[in-house]
């Protein structure tokens, strides 16, 4: 893992980047990871991850993490996403309430799995909800989890299908002040 440091760039008049409407672009290492996400939320650059929270830590509600590695170049096939997803969180050491379906999708060669569960968060007394992605498209392999209290359900449910439907891995770009091509 890569260590995180912000940059931020003055883009070029003619760059390709677009977000949806009310959102922002997250790119990581020149397209490695690339998601749109809420245009008020707040980067926290992390030793190994970024935070994306939607107020400024340590008052947010909800705090989206994301990190990446790449992966050698070999058949991944035989690996599926939803298999990691299940294994890794068989490791998760909160005291899991509800445990929901595992969810996939394939976009191109881009394959994601994720799940939500449901807990009681100890210091908090509050019901949390947490759902965990992984997404792999080679060379690139991401981690994005999303902790938020219950009760704000709607609108991190949004947040979240935005990050999903937005997702590109290993799109790499020699200049990201140009963004992607468009034609």
């Amino acid at each position: 893992m890569t260590e995180w440091k912000q940059e931020d760039l003055r883009l070029h008049s003619h760059h390709g980047w677009r977000a949806r409407p009310g959102c922002k672009i997250f790119v990581a290492d020149r397209g490695a990871v690339r998601f749109d996400y809420p245009q008020d939320w707040f980067v926290v650059p992390e030793e190994d991850s970024v935070k994306l929270c939607d107020k400024e830590p340590p008052g947010d509600d909800s705090r989206l993490t994301v990190s990446y590695l790449r992966l050698p170049p070999v058949d991944w096939s035989g690996l599926p996403v939803a298999a990691l997803l299940e294994a890794g969180m068989r490791e998760d050491e909160r005291l899991i309430d509800t445990w929901g379906p595992v969810s996939e999708m394939q976009r191109g060669d881009l394959q994601a799995a994720w799940r939500e569960v449901s807990f009681l968060d100890p210091g908090e007394k509050r019901e949390a909800r947490s759902r965990i992605c992984v997404a792999r498209r080679p060379p690139i392999q991401c981690l994005i989890t999303f902790d938020f209290w219950a009760a704000h359900l709607a609108q991190c449910e949004q947040a979240w299908n935005t990050v999903l439907e937005t997702l590109e891995l290993g799109e790499s770009m020699a200049d990201p002040t140009r963004g992607p091509l468009v034609s």
